[in-house]
């Protein structure tokens, strides 16, 4: 599954534009943001609240030493409670991740997946080596029905075993990560998920569907 386009409601469109120009250094045109075969879409909130958004870019796993090292350089990185600011994981993730804060709270990741290409790239890490946006987090007040209707509609399957508070649906390229309302976003456990006006337009093998949940504002469609 891919993530082609996510339209994020946010308090200042020049401000933001200007955080991931020139922090992550993506191209940014229009107040739209390209990395990869996605772009983010950035609107004016209006009555759309901000904060406990979360949202994922892959990186090449073979770069990940050098991008967690660019950048710890420009920003501040989440640490959890035991002071952690760097999360390997095996089973079915086989990835590793660092997490940062982005303007409005945005909940931000960067993440290394074993089983996609290495990069041929070397030296010093440039934001143009983000591959895609590949994490989106959807909240909503029952997890289980949201997967199996997203199951049914998009035919994503969970990558990890879900639970009732938690489905990552998808695949290493793009996942819908649903999420509890009341479930604080790892690694620093403070912010509520929020995806208000959030719009996800994805590509899948299963063809064109939709899902939205009206009461917590957010819709995907598949192209």
């Amino acid at each position: 599954m891919r993530i082609v386009e996510l339209t994020l409601p946010v308090s200042d469109t020049h401000a933001v534009s200007a955080y991931f120009r020139d922090v992550l250094q993506l191209h940014v045109e229009d107040h739209k943001i390209k990395t990869g075969w996605s772009t983010l879409i950035l609107r004016a909130a209006g009555k759309h609240p901000v904060g406990g958004v979360h949202l994922a870019f892959n990186v090449p796993d073979n770069r990940f030493a050098d991008a967690m090292a660019w950048l710890r350089a420009r920003t501040p990185l989440q640490h959890d409670r035991d002071g952690k600011d760097h999360f390997a994981l095996e089973s079915s993730w086989q990835s590793q991740s660092v997490y940062f804060t982005g303007p409005d709270g945005l909940i931000l990741e960067l993440i290394g997946r074993r089983r996609l290409p290495a990069s041929s790239r070397t030296g010093v890490f440039h934001g143009n080596e983000l591959t895609c946006l590949s994490e989106v987090g959807l909240p909503t007040a029952d997890v289980p029905a949201t997967r199996q209707a997203i199951g049914t509609r998009f035919g994503l399957q969970p990558l990890s075993t879900p639970s009732a508070e938690f489905a990552p649906m998808g695949d290493d390229e793009g996942l819908l990560i649903l999420s509890d309302t009341r479930r604080r976003w790892f690694p620093e456990q403070k912010d509520l998920p929020n995806a208000q006006g959030i719009e996800v337009v994805i590509e899948t093998r299963a063809g064109t569907s939709e899902c939205h949940d009206a009461a917590q504002g957010w819709r995907v469609r598949a192209r």
